[in-house]
């Protein structure tokens, strides 16, 4: 009687010591778990001065806000690109910070449009031009993009509105001053710029 019941002290005493160390392996694991919750979340926190009073502010995961900034690029590469005044140093600017958003299709197209004295026609009839964003759609697995849009053409007499759909691919590549995005277009082309109205102004 006596060794049975040493026997069963000694399975308990066994139980219990094996559930203290596995607590305390828990209590271990999950500590370092919090911790490092803890720092990642702290990395996450910035703070930036405003006026001299420190403000916090968070960190976002970049793959998040990724497809957000390829639509930017792609809005901000239209407007860059078909935003003209009549004036030859104003175009040539806003063509030279469009390049470098695109690759060589996109001063093929330039090319293309200076020779058919699109330009010229802009500067001589003083018009301006501008485009209104209607969507950006993205293809995340082909990394391909579909823009529609329409272009305005303000004359002094008219104003003319024609459809404007292009398309194209984008790619990642590393971020500098002329590309705050890191992301550049590759084989855009125009698929439609068809007219779809032509207003006559009022003249007094």
């Amino acid at each position: 009687m006596l060794i049975k019941n040493i026997e069963q002290r000694i399975k308990v005493n066994k139980v219990v010591s094996l559930s203290a160390i596995a607590f305390a392996v828990f209590i271990v694991i999950a500590g370092f778990f919090f911790a490092y919750k803890m720092i990642e979340d702290s990395r996450k926190s910035i703070y930036i001065l405003d006026n001299g009073v420190p403000v916090l502010a968070k960190q976002t995961d970049v793959l998040l806000n990724r497809p957000v900034e390829y639509k930017a690029q792609i809005e901000l590469f239209h407007r860059l690109f078909f935003t003209l005044a009549p004036d030859d140093t104003y175009i040539k600017d806003n063509i030279q910070k469009s390049l470098y958003l695109i690759d060589d299709s996109g001063k093929k197209e330039y090319t293309n449009l200076r020779e058919k004295g699109f330009y010229n026609q802009i500067i001589a009839s003083s018009s301006m031009v501008s485009i209104h964003t209607d969507s950006v759609k993205l293809d995340m697995e082909q990394k391909k993009f579909a823009f529609f849009g329409k272009q305005m053409i303000t004359r002094k007499s008219s104003v003319i509105t024609r459809k404007l759909i292009t398309e194209g691919f984008f790619e990642d590549i590393i971020r500098s001053p002329n590309n705050p995005h890191g992301v550049i277009l590759k084989n855009w082309r125009i698929l439609d710029n068809e007219e779809i109205s032509n207003q006559t102004k009022n003249s007094y």
